[in-house]
């Protein structure tokens, strides 16, 4: 891989004598890590724990994820370490009592969004939002898959939020960068890196940041982040972010066998991730509040006209039992034939929500209706919060799994009449609805395995 002359430039006076070090690094095999899901996955591993996360380690090599249903499954999800430094500044400046709620502005495709579902304090609600289309897809799938309720996600400009004034307690803003950190795990990055695209980049950084200011609560917490090197869109992203909004600076406790590297600017700190140092890719983030005292009063405001549609008591009655501490739900009627679970503790500001933002996924999506007929949603299935004790659940092996993911129509021996959720090594997998002697394949098509199955072999990682 060849860097280009302006980056080795720049990073030899940024980093002087340890410059060899960090080339070297780029020329080496990049670490393959992943976070387990501790909502579907408690069993101890094998694995070497990645140092400032929990449940998240490193493979000693990069298998075929495609071919592990357990991924498919939401047990874990493949993230790279350095962005997983996250967790820190949740754990250290966020009450693990206090429920709030969160905004994942960049969310696609869906690793610091499904980490925040894990890592936030118990009951708050997160809200994910990806601005581009075909982005958004791939994140409803990862959220769907990781089974957390407490999750909405929208599609929608950072400038759209203007509308929630004051609303959010925690923003993650992981800005689309030049990609600088990227370049030993995609040598394409650096092929199209540029001296103009780094100054780009900057620039449509700060108006992200600005779009979404007002959103955030006075003595609300701004996680800044990018997988880049440069000052230009670090630190003095964090120096214009202090000089124009007042964004007070705040720090995190590190532990120095973890090798993070401090960037200090004018009473800001940020954190930055070399390859050299760490067992990472190039990443760096920061931590702000906002100036002023946090509200006093929830975020939803006064209810006006109703924008959700609450379900009818005997469409209630019957999805409710489909799912854990049904109690702690509102059910929500869709276009007159989909319901869903939402937190009914978070109910004025979903209405809020769904009022000035595109919606693409909310809760839990349980079931259509159609006919009479309740039909089980793939979201339920997957979802932490499912009541196995509500359908019958088969065990299907390795193989069968894999089929059923391919959306070939399987029927495994013993499967009764109706629906049936399928799992894998006991955890739930997905629907299939048996009808004499066969059985329809409910697994979405667009979430399909679309390469060739190996004829032998498992290939499950934990």
């Amino acid at each position: 891989m060849a860097l280009p002359d302006a980056f080795t430039d720049r990073m030899q006076q940024q980093l002087g004598v340890d410059y060899t070090a960090f080339e070297d690094a780029l020329h080496t095999e990049a670490p393959v890590s992943i976070r387990v899901n501790p909502l579907k996955w408690n069993a101890a591993l094998q694995l070497e724990p990645v140092s400032w996360a929990g449940n998240a380690y490193y493979l000693p090599q990069r298998p075929v994820f495609t071919l592990d249903p357990l991924l498919h499954a939401g047990a874990y999800y493949v993230q790279e370490a350095s962005s997983m430094f996250l967790e820190q500044a949740v754990r250290q400046h966020l009450s693990a009592d206090i429920p709030v709620l969160a905004l994942d502005l960049c969310g696609a495709p869906g690793g610091k969004s499904t980490h925040l579902s894990a890592v936030l304090p118990s009951g708050s609600l997160l809200v994910s939002n990806e601005v581009i289309k075909a982005r958004t897809n791939i994140l409803v799938e990862n959220t769907q898959k990781w089974g957390s309720g407490y999750t909405v996600v929208t599609q929608n400009d950072p400038r759209e939020f203007e509308a929630l004034h004051h609303f959010f307690d925690l923003m993650v803003v992981d800005a689309p960068c030049s990609g600088e950190g990227l370049f030993r795990r995609d040598p394409a990055a650096a092929d199209e890196w540029s001296e103009s695209n780094v100054k780009l980049c900057s620039e449509r950084q700060r108006r992200i940041l600005s779009d979404v200011w007002e959103s955030l609560k006075p003595g609300g917490l701004l996680i800044y982040s990018t997988c880049t090197y440069n000052r230009e869109e670090n630190e003095e992203n964090l120096r214009w972010l202090q000089e124009n909004h007042g964004a007070e600076g705040l720090s995190l406790k590190l532990n120095p066998e973890w090798g993070v590297s401090l960037a200090e600017v004018e009473g800001m700190t940020g954190y930055r991730f070399y390859p050299h140092k760490t067992r990472g890719e190039g990443f760096f983030m920061a931590v702000v509040r906002k100036p002023g005292e946090p509200d006093q009063i929830k975020s939803g405001g006064k209810r006006r006209k109703p924008v959700l549609s609450f379900a009818p008591k005997n469409i209630r009655e019957h999805v409710e039992t489909w799912i854990q501490t049904p109690e702690q739900w509102d059910y929500i009627q869709f276009g007159g034939d989909r319901i869903a679970a939402l937190p009914a503790d978070w109910i004025p500001e979903l209405e809020n929500i769904f009022k000035h933002l595109r919606i693409a996924h909310a809760g839990i999506p349980l079931a259509e209706v159609k006919n009479k007929q309740f039909n089980p949603l793939p979201s339920l299935g997957l979802s932490a919060f499912l009541n196995k004790d509500a359908h019958p659940i088969q065990e299907i092996s390795h193989e069968m799994a894999l089929r059923y993911l391919k959306k070939e129509d399987i029927l495994p021996e013993n499967a009764p009449e109706g629906w049936v959720l399928l799992s894998y090594r006991e955890i739930p997998l997905g629907w299939i609805k048996r009808i004499k002697n066969r059985a329809n394949n409910y697994w979405p098509k667009e979430w399909r395995i679309r390469m060739n199955l190996p004829e032998a072999g498992n290939h499950s990682i934990l």
